[in-house]
């Protein structure tokens, strides 16, 4: 069996390490060949941790050699890196609301055909840093634009692609403002400089969303302490999904 010990992340913090014994190793090897490859998202509003969690499930999907892709959004191709620096620049104050879902979109488009199918198809698993659930947690339930509408272009944007799991990381908007605010106010984004407000009906629709679909959300409380979290993570999802 899988047994917990002191875990060294080398480019965050020392955590509690996870050993494999040799024979559940042997065992881990056997499943690798019958593994789909899966589509996993992160979500949450800004400042929940989403980029850490990433990094800790690509570093044990690279020491199992299950091979993945990471990417974002917006961005992850030229193109959408591109839409990016005009969705996040704060001087693009002007932009309107329908603007701002079609940018986003167009960038998705691009990343699914470009990387996310495409790896997939290659037996690669993809990791996310958000994708159409964002739509609905910032344009839906930020905006206050109409979620079937939104629906149905997502699902025309992506070919009707979804994630097979999302890993909703959730925690109070004073914890993400406060960890926002490490950062210099010139250099938040155009949606982080949203106020409460607009961040406390995000982080209400994202609950309201994996609500409606508990069995593709994984909801993790991000205001713990990040090894805590980390050792959620690998109970809820890494035995689950994985070392099973």
């Amino acid at each position: 069996m899988l047994s917990h010990r002191c875990f060294r992340m080398d480019t965050l913090c020392t955590l509690r390490e996870i050993c494999v014994t040799r024979s559940r190793q042997n065992k881990l090897k056997h499943h690798r060949l019958s593994f789909p490859a899966k589509f996993i998202s992160f979500e949450g509003i800004d400042g929940c941790g989403k980029s850490t969690l990433m990094d800790q499930l690509a570093d044990w999907l690279t020491r199992a050699g299950i091979p993945f892709v990471r990417t974002r959004e917006p961005g992850g191709t030229g193109i959408g890196e591109k839409i990016r620096e005009i969705l996040l620049d704060p001087a693009s104050s002007e932009m309107s609301s329908r603007a701002e879902v079609l940018l986003y979109s167009a960038s998705r488009a691009q990343l699914t055909d470009q990387v996310i199918v495409a790896a997939m198809k290659k037996g690669s698993w993809v990791l996310t840093d958000r994708f159409v659930d964002a739509t609905f947690a910032y344009q839906g339930f930020g905006r206050g634009f109409d979620l079937e509408r939104l629906r149905i272009i997502q699902e025309w944007t992506t070919k009707d692609l979804w994630p097979d799991k999302t890993i909703l990381l959730d925690c109070d908007i004073d914890t993400a403002m406060s960890r926002l605010g490490a950062r210099d106010g010139a250099d938040r984004d155009r949606i982080e400089q949203e106020d409460l407000i607009f961040h406390q009906k995000v982080r209400k629709g994202y609950l309201e969303l994996a609500g409606k679909e508990p069995e593709r959300f994984l909801v993790l409380d991000a205001s713990k302490p990040l090894e805590e979290v980390i050792e959620e993570f690998y109970e809820r999802f890494w035995l689950v999904e994985v070392a099973r």
